[in-house]
């Protein structure tokens, strides 16, 4: 019998399947009645979904990034598929079809590595050049950062989706850098846009099925962990060439990491306060929504229409004509 796929799930199937979990949170309604929420995944991509009636027992039973077979039906909400669960129960791993939840690498690894490389290669300030090839030649770190998902649900959220995201604000940052010419450190900005998601590869396990965000990751966030990469490869690289870096840049790339989310309601520590950071901060928005929105477009269950579905984290519908 073949599974019900998340990208299969249609309003009114009923549903009776495994899938991995994600995201999920107990909340009270507005009479105070706990309900589970929470985000059903496989490799085909991802679905809401609602268990009312809830107790603290139910929501101990599983954990983010475990397999549970979910017994319920499908509805429709604000335009979306939501799954509406009566019964939701852990499944060991080993019973599970792992091939159902690994999503392979959507992008050329090699090729944008290569992008990388050059881009970075062609600084002309030494000391950003040795930080980086400091990064470059940790095999592990290239390793990882190449499976590595820029998020779980709503950009670039695919093995190697980091990487991708990384290399095309790499490109952004290069061509804006050009553009404003003595006004903005090219060299700066584009190491800037290299390590600005770094955090990224503690924040989220390293699971090709369906990464989840780690207790370092929901306490601290990549932001903060992407200042700990980074202070630790800056005196990796002061002992590998035995001088001390430039205090100066230290602190201005700390601070590009802090602040690219723009301001503390988004996620950012410090708001953007050099022109790095702030053209960062833009590059990195415009490269993540656009993706977002193709994503949406894409994966729209309204097949022929010319908008999608109201889409309530964005809170608008889409144009597709």
């Amino acid at each position: 019998m073949s599974r019900l796929f998340v990208n299969q799930i249609k309003e009114n199937d009923v549903v009776s399947e495994t899938y991995r979990v994600a995201e999920k949170a107990l909340r009270p309604n507005k009479n105070g009645v706990l309900y589970l929420q929470f985000i059903l995944t496989d490799r085909t991509g991802s679905v809401s979904g609602r268990l009312w009636n809830a107790t603290e027992e139910m929501f101990r039973q599983f954990n983010d990034g475990d397999f549970v077979r979910c017994d319920g039906m499908a509805q429709r909400f604000q335009g979306n598929i939501q799954v509406i669960a009566k019964k939701l129960t852990k499944v060991d791993a080993k019973d599970v079809a792992l091939e159902d939840f690994t999503r392979d690498a959507a992008v050329d690894v090699a090729a944008l590595w290569k992008r990388v490389r050059e881009l970075l290669g062609g600084m002309k300030n030494p000391k950003l050049r040795d930080l980086a090839d400091c990064f470059l030649t940790d095999d592990a770190f290239v390793e990882r950062f190449s499976r590595g998902y820029a998020g779980v649900r709503l950009h670039h959220a695919h093995p190697g989706g980091l990487l991708e995201h990384t290399a095309s604000t790499m490109e952004l940052a290069s061509r804006i850098a050009s553009h404003y010419g003595a006004a903005l450190d090219a060299d700066l900005l584009l190491v800037g846009a290299f390590l600005h998601d770094v955090g990224k590869t503690i924040e989220l396990s390293d699971d090709p099925t369906a990464p989840v965000y780690t207790d370092a990751g929901q306490a601290l966030g990549h932001p903060y962990l992407g200042v700990e990469i980074l202070t630790k490869k800056i005196a990796e690289t002061e002992k590998l060439t035995g001088e001390p870096f430039d205090e100066r840049l230290a602190i201005l790339l700390k601070h590009m990491i802090l602040s690219h989310h723009g301001t503390p309601e988004n996620g950012a520590a410090k708001v953007p306060a050099s022109l790095e950071a702030m053209a960062l901060h833009y590059i990195d928005s415009l490269d993540a929504k656009l993706a977002e929105f193709q994503k949406h477009i894409a994966e729209d269950p309204n097949v022929g229409g010319g908008w999608t579905n109201y889409i309530p984290s964005l809170e608008r519908k889409l144009i597709k004509f």
